[in-house]
């Protein structure tokens, strides 16, 4: 009776998986936000470094991880696929419950897996500094991480609701030289005006994500590093679903039901798309069920088309289910799923079918994650507690039925450093939230922007 499945590190992936060969459709190329046609390179060069522009539009079905980046994995790869056997106990389900651990790494999330390739790429094309924006504080302190381990400045624009939640995700930040400031800012000319009209305002990914793009093209040693969204960073992260296909390989068994939160979709793609081939080839049946909050659900009431990646329009348009690039959400904890849209790849799944999403408020997505810690040991980070929401309600549901499914989650991170929500849930201080659908719709009343 495994409750962990341990791979060698001899046996880490050599390549990551990409999943646009295997796409029903190809994905509509991003448009230059001026001309609205479809970008180059040569537009993009500015932000990202060459390497990474590749990959970008790449249609090589792996591509090889440099041996300086697994080096680095090494430190906390390959991650442990757990069996969460006393959580079952607990359910009195007969489904087999999986979790593909991501919360081993040193920030305590999947993020370092594309942070370290990002600072990589940057690093071996002379880049000095990168600038990036960050919600719930993962990605600033994987980026963080990477660039220390790289020899790179770092500049980390934070959402400001998250900033004042979260304060020891800014230590993490400091402790690997990170500089970090509470998005809007006083240091960008976006950050500037968006103060102006509203000095209250709680910050969005979006008018992040402008800061820290504003700061790069503004400075000729920096470059973007961006932690979810882009066809590259999910590229990266599909080491975990490639290991979670070796770990299964070894107690012979293949999950019949894949769940993970979604703000962007890079920790979800990461675990689901190497699995998702199999789907899109005929091979397996896999429902693949894609978790966000209730007070932004861009894939359950969002609008498929084009759209700004950024609150100040700077970024290219892409091709997503979004709420608009106005959208402010509220303050949930979960401040890592409370963009406005979602990666591209991921949404092209969601509109053909292959990937269902489904939404939760935060009180029963709490409850959820209580009952894992209690069972299991872990404390979820609030992103992740929706994945484990979904697992519960799949479990009680082969309860009900007999069946006894394999249920596969990716575990993107811990909660150690979001104890104030679960105190303000077990004080029940927690507001569930639904974003209106008027709300939506004034966020979408300009959209689509491009026919």
């Amino acid at each position: 009776m495994e409750h962990k499945i341990i791979l060698a590190e001899k046996d880490l992936p050599e390549a990551w998986f990409n999943i646009q060969p295997f796409l029903p459709k190809s994905l509509k190329p991003p448009l230059h936000p001026q001309t609205k046609k479809p970008i180059s390179a040569e537009d993009l060069a500015p932000i990202f470094p060459k390497g990474l522009i590749e990959q970008e539009v790449s249609q090589e079905p792996y591509i090889p991880i440099p041996d300086a980046v697994r080096d680095v994995y090494r430190l906390w790869r390959p991650t442990p696929l757990r069996r969460a056997y006393r959580l079952e106990k607990a359910l009195g389900t007969p489904a087999r419950i999986y979790y593909k651990d991501e919360s081993v790494s040193p920030p305590g999330s999947h993020k370092p897996n594309t942070a370290v390739a990002q600072a990589y790429y940057n690093k071996i094309e002379g880049v000095i500094r990168l600038s990036t924006e960050t919600g719930a504080g993962q990605w600033g302190s994987a980026l963080s991480f990477a660039c220390k381990l790289f020899g790179l400045k770092c500049t980390v624009y934070m959402v400001k609701v998250s900033y004042e939640q979260k304060p020891y995700r800014r230590t993490l930040m400091h402790i690997w030289g990170g500089e970090v400031f509470p998005s809007p800012s006083e240091k960008t000319q976006v950050g500037r005006s968006i103060l102006a009209d509203n000095p209250d305002n709680p910050g969005s990914l979006g008018i992040a994500i402008s800061e820290a793009i504003e700061d790069a093209v503004s400075h000729e040693d920096t470059k973007y590093a961006l932690g979810s969204v882009l066809n590259h960073v999910l590229l990266h992260q599909t080491i975990i679903g490639l290991e979670a296909q070796k770990q299964l390989a070894l107690v012979d068994d293949y999950p019949d039901i894949i769940i993970g939160c979604v703000g962007g979709g890079s920790n979800f793609a990461g675990l689901a798309f190497p699995f998702a081939k199999e789907k899109l080839e005929g091979k397996r049946e896999i429902e693949i069920i894609a978790v966000e909050p209730a007070s932004c659900p861009t894939l359950t009431k969002g609008l498929y088309c084009y759209d700004y990646g950024d609150t100040a329009q700077m970024t290219p348009l892409i091709y997503m289910y979004t709420l608009g690039h106005t959208f402010i959400p509220s303050g949930i904890h979960a401040g890592g799923l409370r963009y406005h849209g979602d990666a591209p790849l991921l949404c092209a799944l969601v509109a053909e079918g292959v990937i269902k999403a489904r939404a939760y408020t935060q009180n029963p997505v709490f409850e959820a994650a209580v009952l894992f810690a209690q069972h299991e040991g872990i404390i979820p980070a609030p992103e992740t507690a929706h994945a484990v929401k979904a697992v519960i309600d799949e479990a009680l549901k082969c309860k009900e039925t007999g069946e006894e499914k394999a249920i596969l989650m990716a575990f993107s991170g811990h909660g150690h450093f979001d104890l104030a929500a679960y105190d303000a849930y077990l004080e029940r201080k927690l507001r569930d939230y639904e974003y209106p659908e008027d709300k939506i719709k004034e966020a979408l009343k300009d959209l689509p922007i491009v026919p």
